[in-house]
C-alpha cells in the first residue's frame, strides 16, 4: 500500500495528523506493506521571517486576526498536539518560508533519508523554535539525521529540487487538495485534515480490502467527522 501525505513544516495540523497515521499505522496487521511518501506543500509561499516580531505578531498582521484570539486558537491547537504527545511552543515559534526546506526534503528523500528529515524538521520549527527558512539550521538539522553536509549545502546554494517542490504542488491543486495535511492511498483514496486514529485506522483497513475494487479517487472522510486543517487562509479546527 502506498500512502502518499501532501503536508508543510509549518502546518500543526500536518505535525498532528502524521503522528495519528503513524500510530494507526503501528495497529495495522499489514504496516509492513506501506511505501509511506512526504509531497511538498506550501501553506503560504510569500511567507517570510520579520526579525523582532513573534509568531502571533506575524500572524495576526497577515490574516487580519486579533492578537488574543490568534494566542487562544494556537492554544488549542497546542492541546491538541499534546493529546498524541507533541509538544508546541508557539511563544517563540518563528514564521518562515519553507520552500527551500521541502527541496531539503527532496534530497533526503533520494538519499533514503526523507521520513526522519521530515520528522526532524517538524520536531526543530514547533518543539525547538527553529528558523526553517534559515540556510544554517537547515544544514544543522539535516546532518543531525546522517545526510552529508557539503552536499546539503550544495542543494541549497542551487536551484536543486525546486522543480520536484513544484510538482508536488501543482499535482496537489490538479486533484483539489484545499487544505493541508492531505493523505492519498494507492492514488485512489482519499483523506483530509488530521482525523483521529481510529479513522485512519478504518481506512487502512478498507483500502486494503478494496483497493483492486474502485480505482477512482474518493473521499474517505467520515460525513460527520470534525477534523482539523490548515489552508492559506489559516489553521481551522
Amino acid at each position: 500500500m502506498k500512502i502518499e501525505v501532501w503536508s508543510d513544516f509549518v502546518c500543526p495540523f500536518c505535525y498532528i495528523g502524521k503522528r495519528r497515521l503513524e500510530n494507526a499505522m503501528e495497529k495495522f496487521p499489514h504496516k509492513e506493506q506501506i511505501t509511506l511518501e512526504y509531497k511538498s506543500y506550501q501553506l503560504d509561499p510569500t511567507a517570510e521571517h520579520i526579525p523582532g516580531k513573534n509568531f502571533y505578531e506575524t500572524f495576526s498582521e497577515l490574516k487580519g486576526i486579533p492578537l488574543e484570539q490568534v494566542k487562544t486558537m494556537n492554544q488549542q491547537v497546542g492541546q491538541q498536539a499534546a493529546s498524541v504527545g507533541l509538544t508546541y511552543n508557539f511563544d517563540d515559534m518563528k514564521y518562515a518560508n519553507t520552500f527551500d526546506a521541502h527541496r531539503v526534503a527532496k534530497y533526503a528523500e533520494e538519499q533514503g533519508k526523507g521520513k526522519e528529515v521530515t520528522e526532524r524538521f517538524l520536531h526543530a520549527y514547533f518543539a525547538e523554535s527553529e528558523l526553517l527558512s534559515d540556510y544554517d539550521t537547515l544544514i544543522k538539522l539535516a546532518t543531525e539525521v546522517g545526510l552529508d553536509k557539503e552536499e546539503v549545502e550544495h542543494v541549497l546554494q542551487s536551484d536543486k529540487y525546486r522543480n520536484k517542490v513544484n510538482e508536488d504542488i501543482d499535482v496537489a491543486r490538479q486533484i483539489g487538495v484545499q487544505g493541508v495535511p492531505f493523505f492519498v492511498f494507492n492514488e485512489k483514496y482519499a483523506v483530509s485534515g488530521a482525523q483521529p486514529p481510529e479513522v485512519f485506522e478504518e481506512v487502512l483497513t478498507k483500502v486494503w480490502e478494496e483497493e483492486q475494487e474502485k480505482p477512482v479517487l474518493q473521499s474517505l472522510n467520515p460525513k460527520k467527522s470534525e477534523t482539523s486543517y490548515c489552508t492559506d487562509e489559516g489553521c481551522d479546527e
